[in-house]
């Protein structure tokens, strides 16, 4: 038995930071992925793919861990960083992107995030658990973008 939460989320943000330097620092897997809370272990799979395992959460009895694996690819000069889920890795699957424009004098953002993730859980339990695995990765994204706004030199 299983309980499937489906997570989508979008994000549009100003930064005082170059271009140049958004996309260095968020194409650069590891470099971004340091940013991201709750991140225990990053795993290099070869060929732009990468496994995130995220710190357990719950109780010594009852928890959860999200692991997933994406497929990164960049292109400067489109400013996008894109992932794609690379299924059969873990309980989840990750999808996104990066859109980076630069505005001069600024620098400005576009994340889009849609995931997947699959809990062993009753079926009952999906009203329950849904609202707070969703909260949850928002509240994780939420300080993922605060703490590269921060490295960024704050919003505009």
């Amino acid at each position: 038995m299983t309980v499937t939460v489906n997570i989508d989320l979008g994000y549009e943000l100003e930064v005082r930071a170059k271009a140049a330097d958004v996309f260095a620092l968020l194409s650069d897997v590891p470099a971004s992925v340091s940013h991201f809370p709750k991140v225990d272990k990053l795993t290099d799979l070869g060929d732009g793919a990468y496994q995130l395992e995220m710190e357990k959460v719950g109780t010594a009895q009852v928890n959860i861990q999200t692991v997933y694996a994406s497929k990164y690819s960049s292109n400067k000069a489109k400013g996008t960083v894109v992932w794609k889920p690379v299924p059969g890795v873990g309980n989840a699957l990750v999808g996104g992107s990066w859109k980076i424009t630069d505005n001069k004098t600024s620098t400005a953002l576009v994340l889009q995030i849609d995931g997947e993730l699959t809990l062993p859980l009753p079926a009952l339990m999906k009203m329950v658990v849904a609202p707070v695995v969703e909260g949850e990765f928002e509240k994780l994204v939420d300080k993922y973008i605060a703490n590269l706004i921060k490295k960024f030199g704050g919003e505009v």
